[in-house]
């Protein structure tokens, strides 16, 4: 079994201004965490971008992911234009391709893009769960929400999960 991981707009353009800087470190060493598990045992780590608008950018750099999330090489990329990255991208294709069984979201903002892609994923018949602390939003009511009323998974479970599906896959 094959689990993905999906790191949702962590992007220089969402977080510069609008969000504590302790949250994002915090949140940064959860997906950097579960990110280095996943790999090292085989498992497909995506980045996704929102690119709406970007044509109206004065400076693209702010669509950047920030330096504070570990990009590798082999990870994946997914630009979207839409809340929900599965809508009209090819990151459903991209992880039936891979074996993908479960799904894993973090990133920014809770009550937005993260909701949204989780919802898509399981629209598209994927298990899937939140990693616990490792999203943001500029709203604390949002994070106590998804808390509340949302399937949330410790990094402790991840590895686990992820070390004993290695070699299964």
């Amino acid at each position: 079994m094959k689990i993905a991981f999906l790191i949702i707009d962590m992007q220089k353009l969402f977080l510069d201004d609008s969000v504590d800087k302790r949250q994002i470190e915090s949140a940064c060493e959860y997906i950097n965490y579960v990110s280095n598990i996943l790999r090292k045992t085989g498992h497909p780590v995506v980045h996704i971008q929102d690119m709406e608008g970007r044509q109206h950018d004065l400076n693209p750099e702010v669509r950047n992911i920030i330096p504070q999330i570990a990009v590798e090489p082999d990870d994946l990329r997914v630009e979207k234009e839409y809340s929900n990255a599965f809508w009209q991208t090819n990151l459903e294709q991209l992880l039936r391709d891979r074996g993908v069984k479960f799904v894993v979201t973090a990133g920014f903002s809770a009550e937005y893009c993260v909701t949204f892609t989780t919802n898509g994923a399981a629209e598209r018949g994927f298990p899937v769960a939140i990693l616990q602390k490792g999203f943001l939003s500029q709203d604390p009511d949002a994070v106590r929400s998804v808390y509340r009323d949302r399937q949330v998974v410790s990094y402790s479970a991840i590895e686990f999960m992820a070390k004993a599906c290695q070699g299964l896959s």
